[in-house]
């Protein structure tokens, strides 16, 4: 039987429209899509650098209470409210994925509120990070 295991991190939203910050499913764990909202002091950063650096400070700690960690990330969603700081938020993302190169998803569609200018959501596999990779260039 697969162990189903529903983290919440407090966030109000999460109540009031039922959902969980991630849900894993045997070693499969799937994040919410996330914002940079520090959840002890509710607090959203004024520039997409420190909104993008708070969002995977809040991955990681979801990720850790599931005990995995952002290098078990094999895919990734990212929701960029404004197209013109897609270099500023994918600069931090080489920074952070570097070497795990998940499958990724960009798209800059408009976010739940404007104080949000990046929203990341990710999918990770518990170990991924400790397994071995076969890297294929097509073409």
């Amino acid at each position: 039987m697969t162990q189903i295991l529903k983290l919440k991190s407090g966030n109000a939203l999460e109540e009031k429209s039922s959902y969980s910050r991630l849900v894993a499913a045997g070693d499969w764990i799937f994040v919410s899509n996330t914002a940079g909202r520090n959840p002890e002091t509710k607090l959203i950063p004024e520039d997409v650098a420190g909104q993008t650096r708070e969002v995977f400070a809040n991955i990681s700690r979801a990720l850790a209470g599931a005990g995995a960690c952002l290098g078990d990330t094999v895919s990734a969603r990212v929701f960029i409210q404004e197209p013109a700081d897609t270099p500023a938020v994918m600069e931090i993302f080489a920074e952070m994925f570097r070497g795990i190169d998940p499958a990724l998803t960009v798209t800059c569609p408009p976010l739940g509120s404007t104080a949000y200018k990046v929203e990341i959501e990710v999918t990770a596999f518990r170990g991924a990070s400790n397994g071995a990779q076969k890297i294929t260039l097509e073409g």
